[in-house]
This record gives structure tokens, C-alpha cells and sequence, in this order.
């Protein structure tokens, strides 16, 4: 931060600014009829027109969906018009107010996740104005009020967020977000960040009386002294505007920034180069140095529990890695059946069959009902973006997602210490583009969690039976815990290419079961 904003924006506990830049309660939300939802992405959908944006593009897709399954399943309202984006029109009466039907609620969903993923002002707006029209009239909708929850921490309102947060987790049994475990990260970072607030304070008493002053005028005053070398002058004046922005309520990714260059300020002052780690040399007074190294640490814990939330165990209770040739050998000479989360595995009765395998694999969300999917699971294999059944005890677990840092971040925020006694390492992260080097000049669309280990084990070759049972490439719906039932079939994957590719290597086929090996 080389200086201070010019306004800082003022936010009471539990509030945030709504799309039209007014203030509501994280729990309050103030209504939005669906025509003007409607028709600010109408509005906005004209703004993305020839955007190289990926992530605006992505959007603008959401947005024609959207537009098209409106115009699809309702006659056009006429003389309606785009209204401004960030202009919130009069609450129309109950009897007027047009309903949000099953049809346009997954595409309205959509629109707001694509808006906040973009990360721009006016998208944000847009994200939140979906999340209030979707809450309007679904007052426990779970995804609403997660919706709500990511724009308000993303807009930087922690306190709001926790409360919206909290709702979600009201309306859900399943919390496969991993969004008690967000909750409990914001909350200690905030308490993190007050601890180290109040200690830089206490160390500088001067400090509080610029606390109600200009926030501007008195950073950029502390600036100057300080390229001047009057440090004693300068720190009164610096930390007082950091009091001022949290007198203020000022977002946290700027209170933020606001300390991070201030503990800058106090390395460079102690001789200390670089930033990141604990000071560990410097020509400073001994006692100073060791100040500094409890400021950092607390700083670095702070930013770290708002990250990935608190971890339990650091080592996952005990977990023992597998590698590529570890999982070989662990399932070699043994029967294996894959239990597809299809309609047909739910309507059936094989529940006997199934558990009769040596090793039972399934899949993400995966429901157990004993007579119709069996018992056992013995191998967990999930996507790395969702924390279903992540807390059911099973034998060894292999999480699967393509961006390393991702993956790791994952497996730290969301991995249950004692729920897996064996647990995949990054040779199996991602076994169709990583092992088998299938790019995607050869294999264009993203595998899926099932094909990525249904390749695995065809790589492998090691196992005398190997059958899919289910696996009717969602023909006859999804059959998955309540919680993920609500999560539309993903359009990344490309369903047909891998049913191909399954049918060239079939030895036998039935209604339920495809037999491989």
C-alpha cells in the first residue's frame, strides 16, 4: 500500500453494501423482484459483448442461458426495459412480483457464481443482486445464502459473510463445502487480527489520538516522515490510520494491506530483509527483533486460518501415503467394483452382490441405502472442489484435481484426520493427464472422477474382475446424498467420449453391470 484510499467505506457489524450500495444486515436481506434481476442481466449481458475475458465469457454464456430459458418457459413481458445495474427500483407488492420458477433458479445460480468468479466491482453487484432476488422469495435456499456469503466475503465484509455463512449451514445436513470449517477460519482469523492490532497499539499509545482523523492525510503524512527518517514521529501517525480504518469498518482485504506494509515498514526499520518469514538476523535491538517476530507470527497465522480454516492434525491423523506403486500393489489379485451414483444403482436391489467384491470403490456424493447399493466402501475417490463423505471411514481415499496448489489447499481444509488409513499422494492426483499423458489434443474435455479411476485401474491391469455396476452415464439421473442432489450434472465433461471409451473394452454388458475384466 503505497497510499490510502481517498474513502474508506463504512460498515456496521454483521453488514455490508447491497447492490445499489446501500447497507443491510447479513441476515435481513432486502427484497429484489425477479424482472429486475431479470433485467439487469439483460443490462449487463450487453456489457460483455466481445470481452477476451475468459471469465467474462464463461459469464456471458451464463447469462444467454439464463436469458433464453426465461424467454422459453415465459411470455416476454412488454415494454420491459434493462434497468441500470447498480440502481435498485421501489419493492414490488407480493401479488405482482414474478415468480421464480424451478426452470430459471439453476441458471439464475449460475449467473451469480460465473459474476463473483470474474472478480470485478460490477460483477460482484451482480452476484449479489442474484444471491438477494434468489433469497427473496427462497428463504432457505442453502445455495442462495452461500451465494450471499462468498460476494459479502469477497467484498471484504468478514462479519456478514460468518453470518451468511451460518444460515447456509441452518438449511444443510451435508456440509460438503467444507463451510463450517470457512466459518471457523474467519472467526479466528478475525480474533488473530485484533490480538495483533491491540499489541501494535499498546506499543505505541500515541497512536489512538489520529484514530478518528483522516485516514488519508494521516497515512500519507506518516509516509513522509518516515522517507525522512523521523520514525518516531511517523508511527503515531501510521498506525492511527490503521485504527481509523477499523474504526470505520473498512473491508478486510484493505485493513490488510494496510498492516502488511506497516510490518514492512518495521523490517526495514530493524535491518530485517525480505517479508513472508519471522526475522531470524538484524542488526536491531535484540528485544525489538523478538517484538517483530510475534507481530509476523501473528500476522502469518491470521492470513492463514482466513485461508484454509483450522486443521485438527497437520499430519491427518496418522495418515499413511500411497504412491502410484504403493496403490498397485494394495489392490493387486483383487476384485474390484465401481459403484456409479446413477438412479439405476438406487432402483436396484444388488446391494448383496456388491458387498460380495474385495474392494468396493464409489464415487464424490455416493448415497448408501444396503439393499440396493451395498454396505462396504472400501476405496473413496472425490473431486477435489467437494467435501462429500469425506468424513466416512474408509480404507484409503484418493482425491483427484488438476491444479496442484488447489489440490493441496484441499486436502488441508477439507481432509477429516482418522477418516482414511491410507490416503493417495500427488502421483495420483490427476492419473488421466498426469500418468497416462493424455493432453488435450488427445482427450479435449476434463475427465471425470469416475473415468480417472476407472483409467487408473485399466492402466494398472493388475485386478482378475473388474465391474462397473450402474454405470448408465447419468441416462437415468443422478442418485447422490440429499445435499449434492441440487448440483446440477456439470457440462465440463464430455459423458459420451468416456462411454465410448468404456464399450470398446466391455467383455460383457447389462442393464446394471459392465463387466471389463
Amino acid at each position: 500500500m503505497t497510499k490510502a484510499r481517498t474513502r474508506w467505506p463504512r460498515q456496521r457489524d454483521a453488514e455490508a453494501p447491497t447492490a445499489s450500495g446501500e447497507t443491510v444486515a447479513a441476515d435481513r436481506v432486502d427484497a429484489v423482484d425477479l424482472e429486475t434481476c431479470l433485467s439487469a442481466c439483460a443490462a449487463h449481458s450487453t456489457k460483455l459483448v466481445a470481452s477476451l475475458d475468459r471469465r467474462r465469457i464463461a459469464l456471458a454464456e451464463a447469462l444467454r442461458n439464463l436469458l433464453a430459458t426465461r424467454a422459453a418457459t415465459a411470455p416476454a413481458t412488454s415494454g420491459m426495459s434493462p434497468l441500470p445495474l447498480l440502481r435498485r427500483p421501489a419493492k414490488a407488492s407480493s401479488g405482482s412480483a414474478l415468480p421464480l420458477g424451478e426452470a430459471l433458479i439453476d441458471p439464475l445460480l449460475a449467473v451469480g457464481n460465473k459474476a463473483l468468479d470474474c472478480g470485478y466491482e460490477d460483477e460482484t453487484k451482480l452476484a449479489l443482486m442474484v444471491a438477494d432476488t434468489v433469497l427473496t422469495q427462497r428463504k432457505r435456499s442453502r445455495a442462495g445464502w452461500r451465494l450471499r456469503a462468498r460476494v459479502l466475503e469477497a467484498m471484504g465484509a468478514e462479519s456478514a459473510a460468518v453470518a451468511a455463512f451460518e444460515r447456509y449451514l441452518e438449511f444443510t445436513e451435508e456440509d460438503g463445502f467444507g463451510v463450517a470449517s470457512k466459518v471457523a477460519g474467519l472467526r479466528e482469523g478475525a480474533r488473530l487480527q485484533a490480538a495483533l492490532v491491540q499489541r501494535l497499539a499498546d506499543g505505541c499509545p500515541e497512536a489512538r489520538q489520529y484514530a478518528g482523523r483522516s485516514v488519508t492525510d494521516s497515512w500519507a503524512r506518516g509516509l513522509e516522515l518516515h522517507a525522512r527518517g523521523a520514525l518516531d514521529e511517523a508511527r503515531p501517525l501510521l498506525l492511527g490510520a490503521l485504527l481509523g480504518q477499523i474504526g470505520a469498518d473498512a473491508p478486510v482485504h484493505e485493513i490488510q494491506q494496510t498492516v502488511t506494509h506497516y510490518l514492512g515498514l518495521l523490517r526495514e526499520e530493524a535491518g530485517v530483509a525480505g517479508g513472508g518469514s519471522a526475522p531470524t538476523a538484524g542488526p536491531g535491538d535484540p528485544a525489538a527483533l523478538a517484538e517483530l517476530t510475534a507481530l509476523t507470527t501473528l500476522y502469518a497465522e491470521q492470513r492463514r486460518a482466513r485461508m484454509r480454516g483450522p486443521v485438527d492434525d497437520p499430519t491427518f491423523g496418522g495418515v499413511q501415503w500411497l504412491t502410484l506403486g504403493e496403490f498397485r500393489n494394495r489392490i493387486a489379485g483383487k476384485s474390484l467394483c465401481l459403484i456409479a451414483n446413477s438412479q439405476r444403482v438406487g432402483d436396484s436391489s444388488l446391494g448383496k452382490e456388491i458387498d460380495d467384491y474385495d474392494l468396493v470403490v464409489r464415487f464424490n456424493s455416493y448415497r448408501i441405502d444396503p439393499a440396493a447399493t451395498g454396505r462396504r466402501t472400501d476405496i473413496h475417490v472425490s473431486i477435489h472442489k467437494h467435501g462429500f463423505n469425506w468424513d466416512q471411514h474408509v480404507d484409503t481415499r484418493l482425491i483427484f484435481g488438476g491444479i496442484s496448489g488447489d489440490w493441496k489447499h484441499s486436502l488441508r481444509n477439507r481432509l477429516v484426520p482418522g477418516a482414511q488409513t491410507y490416503l493417495g499422494d500427488e502421483s495420483l492426483r490427476w492419473p488421466v493427464r498426469d500418468i497416462g499423458r493424455l493432453g488435450r489434443d488427445v482427450w479435449p474435455s476434463i475427465p471425470t472422477s469416475g473415468f480417472n479411476m476407472l483409467w487408473l485401474l485399466d492402466f494398472l491391469d493388475v485386478s482378475p474382475r473388474l465391474d462397473l455396476i450402474g454405470f448408465d452415464f447419468y441416462e437415468s439421473g443422478a442418485y447422490r446424498l440429499p445435499a449434492a442432489m441440487r448440483m446440477p450434472i456439470t457440462s465440463v465433461h464430455e459423458y459420451t467420449s468416456e462411454k465410448a471409451w468404456v464399450m470398446e473394452r466391455a467383455r460383457s454388458v447389462t442393464d446394471t453391470r459392465i463387466r471389463l475384466r
